[in-house]
């Protein structure tokens, strides 16, 4: 339902200005997919070490493909690696990063896996700055029919309002030590806001 081109592109480009601004070094990129964030930052040399993290191994060879890798100058490769993993593992590979961007992620868990990706994250891998992103339901009316009002995705197992992600994102950063503030992603609308709403987590 989503259009593939200019929200999206925007979204990326909101996430990288955010990571640029916490100025992070290293970076983990937690739902990778077929690495569209991971070129931009692999453009971007203020970014030393970048690490894609996937629950596919096709979409992380596909994301191969898109990024060259095997055809990338030495120095350049040393900047970034592709991880087989999941959101909900503790894996110690992933831990002492600057920052982390999980984004278009969340809503493909299950409710029932939230706590478990919430402690992986904000108590296991503890970067010092954090940026969801997720879709606001309340856009959803937006849509040309017939899909109106539903997911936007077939593979999403929720998606929230601008309020519910807000009471999930506040309880999750106090319990954790976290500080959190919201941006809209795209045209705002002045009824029900903008598509997707973004979350920028940091350590307090």
């Amino acid at each position: 339902m989503e259009e593939k081109g200019g929200l999206h592109e925007q979204r990326l480009s909101a996430v990288l200005a955010q990571l640029k601004n916490s100025r992070a070094r290293r970076v983990l990129d937690l739902g990778c997919g077929e690495g569209r964030l991971l070129a931009l930052l692999l453009k971007d040399n203020s970014f030393k070490e970048i690490v894609g993290v996937d629950i596919s191994d096709q979409v992380l060879d596909t994301a191969a493909e898109r990024l060259h890798l095997d055809h990338l100058p030495p120095k350049q490769r040393q900047r970034i690696n592709l991880v087989h993993g999941s959101l909900l593992d503790c894996d110690p590979r992933l831990i002492g990063f600057d920052a982390a961007a999980v984004v278009e992620v969340i809503e493909h868990l299950a409710p029932s896996e939230l706590a478990t990706f919430a402690h992986t994250l904000f108590e296991f891998m503890q970067p010092e700055t954090v940026v969801i992103t997720t879709p606001n339901a309340e856009y959803n009316v937006k849509w040309a029919a017939p899909s109106a009002g539903r997911f936007r995705h077939e593979d999403h197992c929720f998606e929230w309002t601008r309020a519910e992600f807000e009471r999930w994102a506040k309880q999750i950063a106090g319990q954790f030590g976290y500080t959190v503030r919201f941006l809209p992603l795209g045209s705002e609308d002045a009824v029900v806001g903008a598509p997707s709403q973004m979350g920028v987590f940091s350590r307090e």
